[in-house]
């Protein structure tokens, strides 16, 4: 038998055996620059991103650090207003209480001026009984007082009708007294009243005494504050209301 021995590297050409192994790969040739800028921009592009980001943390963190601090100043100023607005509540209501007291202070008439008052103006033909104090009268529902401060009321004895009405005209210029609310509510003739110890008869001839006006008067108490009374204050001798006045009006408690 015939055997075949075929050597097939023997017909192989020199090209075939190396065209596997020096082979040259060819790149493009031309402008790159659109190749460049597309790098550029694909880089560009996610780095300005994320400095955007973190520029916007950094931003974020900043405005919550200073609206931390607003906040704790708000607090602290709320506290320091309602500090503030207590002092003014309780100054406001010290103020109140002092107005209260200085009014109620300013509207005291001392009994001893106003019977001054009263001996000072009296005439010699009249003669007073009996001085009695009006309480202060209530007004109606949601009205004031017509008379807050209280009035008086003067009965005595008078020659006549007209020194009664003498009497009645200086009263109503008295500073202490309201001259509107100054009237003569009675009058009428009255045997005038035997002395203690006089007899009334004479040898047994009865002698009937003279007729004179037994007089009722009341008047109001005037609103004019004691502290525009000062001159008629010292002239009937209050000197301790004066000087309190006084003292109150250098503190500025009361007006001048």
């Amino acid at each position: 038998m015939y055997s075949l021995d075929i050597n097939f590297l023997k017909d192989r050409t020199p090209e075939q055996r190396n065209s596997g192994r020096g082979r040259n790969i060819a790149f493009p040739v031309g402008d790159l620059t659109p190749v460049y800028l597309g790098v550029a921009l694909g880089v560009f592009f996610p780095v300005l991103t994320g400095l955007s980001w973190w520029l916007l943390q950094a931003r974020n963190a900043e405005l919550d650090h200073n609206i931390a601090q607003l906040d704790q100043q708000k607090q602290q100023l709320d506290q320091q207003v309602g500090n503030i607005n207590k002092i003014k509540e309780e100054t406001n209501a010290i103020k109140t209480e002092t107005q209260t007291l200085v009014t109620v202070f300013d509207q005291i008439r001392p009994w001893s001026a106003m019977l001054q008052d009263l001996r000072d103006r009296i005439p010699a033909t009249v003669q007073i009984e009996n001085v009695k104090q009006i309480p202060p009268t209530a007004g109606n529902k949601g009205q004031p007082s017509p008379n807050p401060s209280g009035g008086l009321e003067i009965t005595g004895f008078a020659r006549s009708f007209n020194d009664v009405n003498d009497f009645l005209l200086t009263l109503q210029e008295s500073p202490f007294l309201k001259a509107t609310e100054t009237k003569i509510i009675t009058g009428e003739l009255v045997d005038a009243p035997i002395p203690q110890g006089a007899t009334p008869s004479i040898t047994g001839v009865t002698i009937k005494p003279p007729q004179i006006v037994k007089y009722t008067i009341q008047s109001s108490l005037g609103d004019v504050p004691a502290s525009e009374l000062i001159r008629e204050l010292e002239q009937k001798g209050t000197v301790g209301l004066v000087s309190r006045i006084v003292s109150l009006q250098q503190t500025g408690v009361i007006h001048k």
